[in-house]
């Protein structure tokens, strides 16, 4: 199944702009940092209510106060959960991100969910090579693909070793910003569905590797639903689809992107599903992420 309706999510409790991350995510901006924890914590309880009140079954665990994590907010990076009762644990690039592993949470899920099977690869840390997660890989749960845009936090051996292990085929490309950076994380550029993906084609700036992800994303049987790099840098890609407790199929995505889609995209949008959006403007420009980034799905 490519959708899933439960989720984890972690509740921040020292939400702040983290500059180790900030070195190679051009999304990051340092905010006003007066009271930021606390309209974060504000922007996260709605957007879970937003969430609970549309029929997602959404575990939230409460982020403690040792060891300090900036960015627990997101922890797709850190874990993913897939069927067999796989858990993934995965190599992050911040030192102080690596912190977020946090057996408290970890075992939250593996006792409400019953995962017992540990696919480890935080090992690539000491070869300073990374892959964080469902940021570095955008997963085609039902095709086995595993898309991503290579970076510094995106390194093609571990992407190569976590699909070995889980059956995947990386499809695997170059993606930059209109700065000429490369794009830190894939799920900020491209969401895939069930029918259809969001990509930003612009980004792919090889007119061989645009050929060939464009390719693959229709062989596969997908609609693909273009956005521009503007639209991308207001977290346009950064969306997820997932489901109700009814099966019904839903697009998460925050008001900021939902407001820069052209009326046009929005009806091919709201023709495969519901859309969801919730303000999240001080998560999104200090942590540089937005709302699949805070949203680590479990699926069973």
């Amino acid at each position: 199944m490519q959708t899933t309706s439960k989720v984890l999510m972690i509740r921040p409790l020292h939400f702040v702009y983290n500059a180790e991350t900030a070195v190679n995510n051009s999304f990051q901006i340092k905010g006003d940092q007066e009271n930021l924890t606390e309209k974060a914590v504000a922007e996260f309880d709605a957007f879970v209510n937003v969430l609970r009140t549309q029929g997602v079954d959404v575990t939230v665990v409460e982020d403690s106060p040792l060891p300090h994590t900036p960015d627990a907010i997101f922890p797709n990076n850190w874990i993913s959960f897939h069927s067999d009762r796989v858990y993934c644990l995965y190599p992050m690039f911040a030192p102080n991100r690596r912190k977020e592993r946090k057996e408290e949470v970890i075992s939250v899920i593996r006792n409400k969910f019953h995962y017992d099977r540990l696919i480890d690869l935080t090992g690539y840390e000491s070869k300073n090579l990374f892959l964080e997660g469902t940021g570095s890989m955008v997963l085609d749960r039902e095709k086995r693909m595993a898309y991503a845009c290579l970076s510094p936090r995106t390194d093609l051996d571990v992407l190569r070793d976590f699909c070995s292990k889980l059956n995947y085929e990386p499809v695997v490309f170059h993606a930059s910003g209109d700065d000429g950076q490369a794009i830190y994380h894939t799920n900020v550029m491209m969401c895939v569905a069930d029918l259809f993906v969001v990509i930003c084609l612009d980004s792919i700036p090889d007119p061989a590797e645009k050929k060939y992800i464009s390719e693959t994303i229709l062989n596969s049987g997908k609609e693909i639903i273009p956005i521009s790099i503007d639209q991308m840098n207001h977290f346009a890609g950064n969306m997820l689809q997932l489901e109700n407790n009814n099966g019904e199929k839903i697009l998460v995505m925050s008001s900021a992107a939902w407001d820069a889609l052209f009326e046009e995209q929005k009806e091919k949008l709201t023709k495969y599903n519901r859309v969801l959006h919730s303000s999240l403007q001080q998560i999104e420009t200090n942590g540089g992420g937005s709302a699949r980034c805070m949203i680590a799905e479990i699926h069973l």
